[in-house]
């Protein structure tokens, strides 16, 4: 585990730290974030709650956009999709997330979700906005 960036994730979004979430690895080519199933994360017959997927997607995504940010920029989430693909009723979960574009407005991440047998669990594409924080000038670089 990156304990640092797990750090850097939970105080910037302390949902994530309610969450459980732990970063795995990270950079600017990718991020790496585990979730955990539990009782209170799930839904009917014990399934883990489709929200709490894509809230780890999320995290995976907008962790990889900052990671990508020019100087003086932020971002937020403007828009997700996602395909729920299998059912998770006990261990771990994995959001690998990619850059797919890296544009002076958006950051385009695609976050595949994985179970602890490598299976594909969920799909997300979603989109973030590179916004200029009040008072510091943006790097167009």
């Amino acid at each position: 585990m990156d304990e640092s960036l797990t750090r850097l994730i939970r105080e910037s979004m302390p949902l994530a730290g309610l969450l459980g979430l732990q970063a795995v690895e990270g950079g600017p080519g990718g991020v790496v974030l585990r979730g955990s199933w539990s009782e209170e994360r799930c839904t009917a017959a014990g399934v883990l709650h489709g929200g709490y997927l894509m809230a780890l997607a999320d995290s995976a995504a907008a962790t990889l956009a900052f990671l990508n940010l020019p100087p003086g920029a932020a971002t937020s989430t403007i828009e997700a999709k996602t395909n729920f693909l299998a059912a998770v009723r006990e261990g771990s979960v994995t959001a690998r997330a990619e850059l797919v574009h890296k544009g002076r407005t958006t950051i385009v991440v695609q976050t595949d979700v994985t179970d602890e047998a490598g299976r594909l669990v969920s799909r997300t594409l979603q989109t973030q906005a590179v916004l200029r924080v009040a008072g510091e000038p943006l790097d167009d670089r």
